[in-house]
């Protein structure tokens, strides 16, 4: 008979926290509020960086380094993560980051026509950057907004279809401070802070944490010594 392979525990984090010097006292408070929520700190890696991305606009390399220590990984880890996704930015944007849909629904309704006019009257490519730091313009795949054609967003709120006279009004808006009510800068993901919620005595949570890795331990354990079983 082959013999049984043992399950590798899950990975955790192996590094000591280390002391941030980056991230603002408001920025640490809610990161280490939200790290508790969670039985294993590197879980709380994507909600990080999306604060640290609030406090700078971009994930800077100095918040990476935070991030990693608050967590016990290293700043690699939370590059190679963060590099993953579309919504967090390893490289200076614009405090606006405007995004205009260019996938087949929105194809169909003058998307090509709206970036075209859009690169033009910013004096800018797709992925680049207006000299005043102000507008980032962005090519999108599909937005999931497609009954209100070309979809645009901006810092990742809906702001409806947009014809080239409607966007440069729009982009007036961004400038002048207009629409900071209802959009905030770039890397404000939420303005809602949680109070309430799920909540549960911290002596039973962390009864529940003992449990398992007591449990966690013992299958650790009888995979090592029961490897050649039948």
């Amino acid at each position: 008979m082959s013999e049984r392979t043992p399950i590798a525990p899950p990975r955790r984090a192996s590094l000591a926290p280390a002391a941030p010097t980056h991230l603002n006292a408001d920025i640490l408070a809610r990161a280490r509020q939200l790290i508790s929520l969670y039985p294993e700190p590197r879980s709380a890696l994507i909600p990080l960086c999306h604060l640290a991305q609030e406090q700078d606009g971009w994930l800077t390399p100095e918040a990476m380094v935070d991030v990693a220590g608050l967590l016990g990984v290293t700043p690699s880890e939370v590059l190679g993560t963060a590099s993953f996704y579309d919504m967090l930015h390893t490289e200076p944007v614009g405090r606006h980051v405007v995004a205009v849909c260019t996938n087949i629904a929105c194809l169909f309704g003058g998307a090509a026509e709206l970036l075209e006019h859009a690169e033009g009257s910013l004096g800018i490519g797709a992925g680049g950057t207006t000299a005043d730091g102000a507008i980032t313009l962005e090519e999108a795949e599909c937005l999931a907004d497609c009954d209100r054609a070309p979809c645009v967003q901006v810092n990742h709120r809906y702001v409806g279809a947009q014809t080239p006279e409607s966007f440069d009004q729009l982009i007036a808006d961004l400038r002048s401070g207009a629409r900071d009510g209802d959009i905030p800068p770039h890397g404000t993901l939420i303005r809602v802070r949680r109070t309430t919620g799920i909540e549960a005595e911290p002596a039973a949570v962390a009864e529940e944490r003992r449990v398992a890795a007591e449990a966690r331990a013992a299958r650790e354990a009888t995979a090592t010594t029961d490897g050649g079983g039948a």
